[in-house]
């Protein structure tokens, strides 16, 4: 796998013609989900890479998630395994959220995060509401440019430029926002295009399901951030809480630029396996810090074969510290 893939993933009632044509402008706004309101309680999630893994392994970690009080349980959305052997078991992402989704009672259930070049974004927005309403209203739609190289040539799908994949994942994102908003829906896009589409049912969660966006990209993918999401998922690679703080601070700026108010977009990162292996009160005091940074949504990386013990002992001796007695 080059070294380039790594380091992508490793850090995104009216269909008048004035309705649509600010659309594609940029002009067309729309009522933000609820989980866009500013909140100062921390949240935590896990995900689930189902790799080298049974379907009742992930099932095991989602059912546990639900009853530890985690807020949020994600898988991801890769044909092939990442980071280790491209030729072992990988589960379909969408088909397993479906699946986990209708066994969970609490969690906020998604993908983190959806491969924007894998589908059509009409097609990735049905399939979005049907697992909103099959959830009873949990999904969060995480939604990415896309970056795994190897599984777009094993299975004949374009890989485009990293300029091409993000500009796509910005129509994608105009386009799925007006699926789920309007009674019919005509979009005509420089990638996508579509002319008075119905869609229904719509989204259990009004106005739509919270958007969850993942990448770091200045040009494109986080002024896309700042118009549309209501969670930023970023990385940080080296330099712990200090790099998250002055990343978080150019964000906020480009959210002011675009006339956003940066209080209104979540912004998270990911927990890696050996950051879980440290002493309960040396996660405290990496979460507290990235939380002063900024940070407000922390998700569990479990990798094969999921560390359970870790797993559990962040939901009973870290996340408790962080919400209210």
């Amino acid at each position: 796998m080059a070294k380039e893939q790594i380091s992508r993933r490793t850090f995104l009632k009216s269909t008048s013609a004035v309705v649509t044509a600010a659309a594609l402008a940029g002009n067309f706004t729309q009522p933000r989900p609820a989980a866009a309101q500013a909140s100062g309680r921390l949240r935590f999630g896990v995900q689930t890479p189902p790799q080298h893994v049974p379907y009742s392994q992930v099932q095991d970690v989602w059912l546990e998630a639900d009853e530890l009080g985690y807020d949020s349980a994600f898988g991801f959305d890769h044909f092939l395994p990442i980071f280790s052997d491209p030729a072992g078991p990988c589960l379909e992402g969408w088909t397993l959220l479906a699946a986990l989704a209708a066994q969970t009672k609490r969690l906020k259930t998604g993908l983190l995060v959806t491969g924007n070049t894998y589908r059509n974004p009409a097609l990735l927005a049905k399939m979005a509401a049907t697992v909103d309403h099959v959830s009873g209203g949990r999904l969060i739609l995480g939604m990415g440019a896309g970056w795994f190289k190897l599984e777009h040539e094993a299975f004949g799908i374009p890989f485009y430029t990293p300029g091409g994949r993000a500009r796509r994942l910005v129509e994608s994102v105009e386009l799925i926002k007006m699926l789920f908003t309007q009674e019919k829906t005509t979009y005509a896009g420089k990638y996508y295009q579509v002319k008075d589409a119905p869609f229904e049912p719509k989204p259990l969660q009004k106005p739509y399901p919270p958007i969850l966006i993942g990448g770091m990209g200045p040009k494109v993918v986080q002024p896309l951030v700042a118009r549309h999401a209501d969670i930023w998922h970023f990385f940080v690679r080296q330099g712990g809480a200090a790099a998250a703080k002055k990343i978080a601070v150019k964000f906020d700026a480009i959210c002011k630029e675009v006339g956003r108010d940066p209080a209104e977009i979540q912004k998270s990162t990911s927990l890696n396996a050996e950051q879980l292996k440290q002493s309960p009160d040396a996660i405290r005091a990496a979460v507290q810090a990235y939380a002063d940074a900024g940070v407000q949504y922390f998700i569990v990386s479990m990798y094969p074969d999921y560390d359970m013990a870790s797993f559990r002992r962040f939901a009973k001796e870290v996340m408790p510290a962080f919400r209210p007695a």
